[in-house]
């Protein structure tokens, strides 16, 4: 009997309509335009506004996109999976909001927060539940409102985040198509460097805590730098060794888009020419869980039934990963 395997059958993202360019940030904090672009390779991102709307909503949207896409209804569906870092409240879970926000009256549904590997870790753990049967439509959302986390006087982070949404399909395939394998690591002790401060049950919030703008993002650059240069390439590497893939094996690489720098040094510890890595960085800054999806969505197109695909993250915790996917269908 063929191996059961986990294949994403429709991608669909959302951003935001405002933006935030970087002569707008020229305006805001002490940063150009050029030591903007030089160094993260962002030149525009996608900002969230309005009262009351939040990461559910833009999960909403790509969701309603994707169902649309795929032809089926929201109470085909059996389990949603939100990744994300913001989400609406504590609890609910954004997960339950946007399933309830579409009509997934069917579904079940649970949030993961694992920072900027999120989706990837997410993605993993949904397609357990079609490899063994359990379910036949699961939903892996990445979605974040960076922008309720950023400090905009703090110009070493603020350049960097965006809002925005993906959302993919995952079905049965019996084709030898689909999630093929998967890496995913963690490291608690990289916390100091990159983390929230207060708000979470050590440090509750307070009056104190808001003066001091302990709310946001904040990271430690060089440390967070170095650790995902390493983290990232040494996991896309290991995947292709463990899979038996060579760099003409790959079609494209799908990295999270943190930092270009971070994400030519994971091409080149691959061997992957710059014209088969996926770059959308300068339009939407990095949006955490949503980076990836987006990044299939953009490429959709160029993508092709069979296409060896390696994704790659890293992320706040330490969290990083890599999955190593076959292209499941051609774009009508």
């Amino acid at each position: 009997m063929s191996r059961i395997t986990a294949a994403i059958t429709a991608v669909q993202g959302y951003v935001p309509p405002d933006t935030l360019t970087n002569a707008d940030l020229e305006k805001m904090v002490d940063t150009t335009d050029e030591w903007i672009r030089t160094r993260t390779g962002v030149e525009v991102r996608h900002i969230l506004k309005g009262e009351g709307l939040g990461t559910s909503d833009m999960g909403a949207e790509a969701v309603r996109g994707l169902l649309a896409k795929r032809g089926i209804d929201a109470s085909e569906i059996d389990l949603l999976i939100c990744a994300t870092v913001t989400p609406d409240h504590l609890f609910p879970a954004t997960a339950n909001i946007i399933s309830d926000k579409v009509g997934a009256v069917n579904a079940w549904s649970y949030d993961i927060n694992a920072a900027c590997s999120g989706f990837l870790f997410a993605l993993t753990t949904a397609s357990q539940f079609i490899e063994t049967g359990k379910y036949k439509k699961v939903i892996v959302v990445g979605a974040d409102k960076m922008s309720s986390i950023v400090d905009y006087t703090d110009r070493a982070t603020c350049i960097i985040f965006g809002d925005g949404a993906g959302a993919v399909l995952l079905e049965p395939s019996s084709d030898g198509l689909g999630l093929m394998d998967s890496i995913l690591r963690s490291d608690g002790s990289g916390r100091q460097y990159l983390h929230q401060k207060a708000g979470g049950s050590v440090k509750p919030a307070s009056h104190e805590s808001v003066d001091k703008r302990e709310h946001f993002v904040f990271q430690d650059g060089q440390p967070v730098f170095k650790a995902a240069v390493k983290g990232m390439a040494d996991v896309s590497a290991e995947i292709m060794e463990k899979n038996n893939l060579s760099a003409e094996d790959v079609a494209w690489l799908v990295p999270h888009q943190a930092n270009l720098r971070i994400i030519d040094a994971t091409a080149n510890r691959m061997g992957v020419g710059s014209e088969k890595v996926m770059i959308n960085i300068q339009k939407y800054g990095n949006t955490t869980a949503a980076t990836i999806p987006l990044c299939l969505w953009d490429w959709e197109k160029k993508l092709h039934t069979g296409d060896n695909i390696i994704l790659a993250a890293f992320g706040g915790g330490f969290t990083w990963g890599s999955i190593y996917l076959k292209w499941a269908y051609e774009t009508k």
